[in-house]
């Protein structure tokens, strides 16, 4: 564990020639040039996840938040910790909208402490009024990697075999203050499966680096705010699923929402299990989901029923979720040239006119570079194919 990576470090590999990327057209103009680095960064994250790789439905995700002094520095503005939280919203509603019967916890390091803000759950809105209220938070002390993955590590070793545990850390310090061997933590996590990525702020730190290698997850550094929300869109995306995770059949209830109304005598209101976690109170409602095995009543979906344990969602949520177990193969590359008949995009219906096109290799229909990057990263199923299912 204690052997260095091998991968080359920047200051350490031969002189290279970046600006020689740039290359100017006829008319002296660099547009060319930036047009072909954006169309490639528009494409890689399909190159990544071409393949049929089997990932995940069912994630438990702690996001461990560094608030350390270093988190008052201003090289993001206004400064690291408004925009830290202000995209962790972001990616909290994307990441519900893609996995919906996954859970995420928050956490908060300073002082040398570790302090949940969030219960792992699978309400949005909860997660977002803690991040709103984090924003107005004093940054102190130093944060302790330790304490925080100890304190996410209890939870998570208790989940179940068959969803992935992960904690992903936002880490602003070059330093971190543990009580303990944080290596003896590490093959801690390694051996409960819990996959620890780490985002830094500021460099590399060898510590998140090793961290991150042992555990199977990722260690990036930002460049700006525009990196930092690319490498959380990462994230949302489960990783892999393990070859060795268990198969298991799971219970789930679909309840139905049930409305009462005030004329109805029979109609009786009750209390929401939701509130029990709610600092604001319980509320009588008249409508709600009921659980199909125990009766308990809840205001949303998807959640796991407090009284029998039983996981509830909607078909909708499973329906968003299933795409995970069977990604979309990537559309195959070629050039506008070879397209024969008429030039439009099959998806936007408008002309081609970038110089590569995609194809899909079922029904052969033709995709400009936007619309496959939206049927592939929010659609999840080809048009064309579809079109055919439905007229035989």
């Amino acid at each position: 564990m204690y052997d260095e990576s091998e991968k080359t470090k920047r200051w350490e590999g031969g002189y290279e020639r970046t600006w020689e990327v740039l290359k100017e057209d006829e008319s002296g103009s660099l547009k060319a040039t930036v047009d072909d680095l954006l169309f490639k960064e528009k494409r890689k994250r399909v190159f990544e996840s071409h393949g049929q790789v089997r990932l995940g439905m069912m994630r438990h995700l702690y996001v461990i938040i560094d608030m350390s002094k270093s988190m008052e520095d201003q090289d993001l503005k206004p400064n690291r910790l408004t925009s830290t939280l202000k995209l962790l919203e972001y990616f909290v509603e994307e990441y519900f909208d893609q996995n919906p019967i996954s859970q995420i916890g928050i956490i908060s390091t300073k002082n040398k402490r570790a302090e949940k803000l969030t219960e792992l759950a699978g309400n949005p809105k909860k997660h977002k009024e803690a991040l709103n209220k984090a924003v107005g938070g004093a940054c102190s002390g130093e944060p302790s990697l330790y304490n925080s993955l100890s304190l996410a590590m209890d939870t998570l070793k208790h989940m179940p075999g068959h969803t992935s545990r992960e904690v992903l850390v936002i880490f602003s310090s070059l330093t971190t203050c543990d009580p303990s061997n944080i290596y003896d933590l590490i093959k801690c996590l390694k051996a409960t499966k819990i996959r620890v990525s780490v985002i830094g702020l500021s460099a590399e730190v060898r510590v998140c680096t090793v961290l991150a290698r042992e555990t199977g997850g990722m260690h990036n550094v930002i460049l700006d705010e525009s990196h930092f929300r690319d490498l959380l869109n990462y994230h949302v995306r489960p990783p892999p699923a393990n070859s060795n995770s268990e198969c298991s059949l799971i219970r789930m209830g679909f309840p139905q929402h049930t409305m009462g109304l005030l004329s109805d005598q029979d109609a009786k209101p009750c209390f929401s299990m939701a509130h029990l976690d709610s600092s604001s109170g319980p509320t009588l409602t008249l409508g709600g989901y009921y659980c199909p095995q125990c009766r308990a009543k809840y205001a949303e979906l998807p959640v796991e029923c407090k009284v029998c344990g039983l996981t509830l969602v909607s078909a909708p949520h499973l329906a968003r979720s299933y795409h995970h177990l069977f990604p979309l193969d990537a559309f195959r590359e070629i050039s506008l040239q070879e397209v024969q008949g008429e030039r439009y995009c099959q998806g936007c219906q408008g002309d081609l006119q970038d110089p590569i096109v995609y194809i899909c290799n079922v029904c052969q229909n033709i995709y400009c570079v936007e619309c496959d990057i939206f049927i592939h990263d929010t659609l999840h199923c080809c048009p064309g194919c579809i079109h055919n299912q439905s007229n035989p």
